[in-house]
């Protein structure tokens, strides 16, 4: 299919349906996930991280890699200030960046794109440095790296109410929160128990991408428009989407940072 306005609006609808949602057995992002010919597929990972994360990246991908249902390997690396500010998509992979990229609202910023089949084709994680307070704590630095890889992958929340599952993909502050779960782990095994007619992931090195990423802009303010229609809005989190031009779309996932929270919801 294709995706169009309507659908986005369509999507949007349902999606705020959902607010305020505690605790579920499942926790899929909206049911996106790789096509994939296998099972156990490689996801090669660009490193645009400086070296005060470089620490945080490599546990998460060991802590992923564990997986059964998917292995990630760093395959390439540019920490440049002008990569890590773009932070572009590669097709076929995901990149993992840090920068300073304002007091925009967002702590976290997960961006996925989507073909026509709805299969997602690249994706970036961004941790936002300029609140470096909250980043002060270790655990809050391990959790924000750990879930926005972990939606990448199309994992969703196990809690939006601020209550503690263990595991990096809730909202909660337990230092305990900082990794991956048996629960998400048997979360991705059902996602990605079937296997798919072609790859959207990279078999060998990515040719004929365009790299020019998100649309969205880094210093984009979350809950403005430069990120395209609000589908979502949730206690700690947004979800943005955009039409890519090629007949899929951009979601981009926002883990607010201290002070934007939609506590109203919790009421």
């Amino acid at each position: 299919m294709k995706f169009t306005r309507l659908s986005l609006c369509i999507a949007g609808a349902a999606a705020l349906l959902t607010v305020g949602v505690t605790a579920t057995a499942t926790h899929t992002w909206n049911n996106y996930h790789w096509a994939r010919t296998a099972q156990n597929f490689p996801l090669q990972v660009v490193d645009s991280t400086t070296p005060e994360w470089d620490g945080e990246l490599a546990q998460t991908i060991v802590d992923w890699s564990t997986s059964s249902s998917l292995n990630l390997a760093v395959t390439s690396a540019d920490d440049s200030s002008r990569t890590r500010q773009r932070c572009p998509a590669v097709l076929g992979q995901i990149r993992v960046c840090n920068n300073t990229y304002g007091n925009n609202g967002w702590l976290g910023l997960a961006s996925i794109n989507l073909d026509s089949n709805g299969h997602i084709t690249q994706g970036t994680a961004k941790m936002n440095d300029s609140y470096a307070a909250s980043f002060a704590v270790q655990a809050e630095r391990d959790h924000v790296m750990c879930q926005e890889v972990g939606h990448l992958f199309g994992l969703g929340h196990t809690s939006e109410d601020g209550s503690s599952q263990k595991t990096c993909m809730d909202y909660s502050q337990d230092p305990g929160s900082t990794r991956p779960n048996s629960h998400d782990f048997a979360m991705l095994a059902d996602m990605y128990a079937h296997l798919d007619s072609y790859d959207s992931y990279a078999t060998g090195a990515p040719t004929g991408s365009k790299g020019k990423g998100p649309k969205s802009r880094s210093s984009a303010v979350a809950g403005m428009n430069p990120m395209a229609m609000r589908i979502r809005k949730g206690v700690f989190d947004e979800v943005w989407a955009q039409p890519d031009g090629d007949g899929g779309m951009w979601v981009h996932h926002v883990t607010l940072a201290p002070g934007f929270e939609h506590t109203e919801l919790l009421d």
